[in-house]
């Protein structure tokens, strides 16, 4: 499975930006998608997790602010950001689950700043 993310950017506090992830390759076997962020020195965290079910994971801070969809017959993973705020700033990153495999996209640079 191959993932390729886009949509990331520059932008203000209080903006939005739309990611999206698509996948290619083995996708018959994918289960669920998802986005994860990595700031500068922290930990990589889950954003949110949409399996092929509708079924939703998603961390309670982002909840209102962030929504991911999902897109199954073009394979795509969508996360529409809004009220961006600096704390946000980190490289998005989106995830596929197929079975015990895991897989990664390269990720998209998301800054918010004035």
């Amino acid at each position: 499975v191959q993932l390729q993310a886009s949509g990331g950017g520059l932008v203000q506090p209080g903006g939005s930006l739309r990611l999206s992830c698509v996948a290619s390759g083995s996708i018959a076997s994918v289960t669920a998608m998802g986005w994860y962020r990595q700031a500068p020195g922290k930990q990589r965290e889950l954003v949110a997790r949409i399996h092929k079910t509708g079924s939703i994971q998603q961390i309670d801070s982002m909840k209102g602010r962030f929504t991911i969809s999902r897109d199954n017959t073009n394979n795509t993973v969508f996360l529409q950001m809004s009220s961006l705020e600096p704390d946000d700033t980190a490289v998005y990153f989106c995830k596929a689950e197929a079975g015990w495999h895991v897989y990664w996209g390269q990720g998209t640079q998301v800054t918010v700043s004035s």
